[in-house]
């Protein structure tokens, strides 16, 4: 079973791990913007066919659906900011109904703190770091989808992180249309950081789904 899975799945995250790394170092070749945004898209693209063929079940389709219409924002943002922008809000409303579906019984109050901060904080400071309003509104979404992420039955330490990783990527995204001069760092930083965040996701997704909710998992 263990060889079986190696051959049958784990070949996806490798191909996406490749991907990634290919597009951070190709990003600014002149390769031509339509390959780049192929190879950027095929990371998390391959992250959704990974759930597809590991998961079973509606919430693994879920997962899917929302890694696949990142994946599509990530080649679209290459192209329109507004397109990239949609799609990635589209993303985070089928994340949300995947986290919603799984929420967690018992919560500290502190854990409860920390996803009403995840709510409000998120696209309070993309407002603040972008000086637009509709990058505000867009980061409702994703405050959203972290919080939901932090409250439900999937592993903290993967797709909690994951989602908090995500947040972070995208403010960084946003502080390059803002007042704040930050230098090259949000260049350098915010594909690595979302990649890991969406790598988490969907691996501590699929991990939940088929070891202890066995009645989505299979």
């Amino acid at each position: 079973m263990a060889k079986s899975a190696l051959v049958n799945h784990r070949p996806w995250l490798l191909l996406s791990i490749i991907a990634a790394a290919a597009y951070y170092f190709l990003q600014d070749s002149a390769l031509g913007g339509i390959w780049v945004a192929a190879i950027k898209a095929s990371a998390v693209g391959s992250l959704a066919i990974y759930a597809l063929r590991r998961g079973q079940g509606p919430s693994a389709k879920l997962l899917a659906l929302a890694l696949g219409i990142a994946a599509f924002a990530d080649a679209a943002i290459q192209f329109s900011l507004e397109i990239g922008g949609l799609a990635f809000f589209a993303a985070h409303v089928a994340a949300i109904v995947l986290y919603l579906r799984y929420p967690r019984q018992q919560t500290s109050p502190s854990q409860k703190m920390l996803a009403v901060t995840l709510l409000i904080g998120t696209p309070l400071i993309a407002w603040l770091v972008s000086g637009s309003w509709h990058v505000g509104v867009y980061a409702v979404s994703l405050g959203g989808m972290a919080a939901c992420a932090w409250m439900s039955r999937f592993t903290r330490y993967r797709v909690g992180l994951g989602a908090v990783l995500f947040v972070i990527s995208d403010w960084l995204l946003f502080s390059r249309y803002g007042p704040w001069e930050l230098g090259g760092y949000p260049e350098m930083g915010v594909w690595p950081i979302y990649y890991l965040g969406q790598f988490l996701i969907a691996t501590g997704v699929v991990q939940t789904l088929r070891h202890e909710l066995p009645e989505e998992g299979g």
